[in-house]
């Protein structure tokens, strides 16, 4: 990776990515934030120039920088990798902890944010624009859709399938090969051993339908 990375997003996972970034030894260029009220400051020498649309930086994407989208609502985070793809031409990078651990046999799409200590197992998979924090466990055989948020602490059984834009909060235990719909919320410490219905909320031990 010769380039140096733009970081979407000057929040606490762009601060997050930003040492992840440096930790691996890749120059970040600058962040770009939505909110006017951050342009001009820094962090940690790194200057926050401008909005995610300012076409003044991101017309370097694809050409002489990478990227990566630090944005932890997901629809935000959805827009700018689709911007990305349609307007650059580009996926971008993904952001991964040298202190995790990614099987050899684990297929990973782009703009993943791994944190330390998180493990993805062997023959896992994981898709596009997921946020995994740290000390979260996906077992070997687990499928992790798009745009999936694991809060830390969260164990993801073998051979569970979390379908795309779910939340899961911390410390959350999926506890066997189960099923979890597409947009559906797990609230932190949840242990859940059933499955949960598309776009349902559940919580608690065992999680129960809020």
């Amino acid at each position: 990776m010769d380039n140096p990375v733009i970081i979407f997003g000057a929040g606490g996972l762009g601060k997050a990515s930003l040492e992840i970034f440096q930790t691996n030894g890749v120059v970040v260029y600058c962040f770009l934030d939505d909110d006017k009220r951050l342009h001009g400051q820094e962090i940690g020498e790194i200057s926050i120039l401008g909005s995610t649309d300012d076409h003044g930086y991101t017309k370097f994407i694809g050409k002489k920088c990478d990227a990566f989208v630090a944005l932890d609502e997901t629809k935000l985070r959805k827009s700018n990798i689709k911007m990305l793809n349609e307007r650059r031409k580009v996926m971008p990078l993904n952001a991964v902890h040298p202190q995790s651990t990614i099987s050899d046999s684990a297929h990973i799409s782009y703009g993943l944010f791994a944190n330390a200590g998180s493990v993805i197992g062997s023959f896992a998979k994981v898709g596009v624009g997921c946020i995994i924090h740290s000390n979260t466990v996906v077992e070997y055989e687990a499928t992790v859709g798009d745009y999936v948020h694991l809060g830390a602490g969260t164990v993801i059984s073998a051979g569970a399938e979390i379908e795309n834009e779910v939340f899961i909060g911390a410390g959350v235990t999926i506890a066997g090969p189960l099923k979890i719909g597409k947009g559906a919320r797990i609230g932190a410490g949840s242990v859940v051993i059933e499955n949960v219905k598309a776009g349902a909320t559940v919580f608690g031990n065992p999680a129960k339908p809020v």
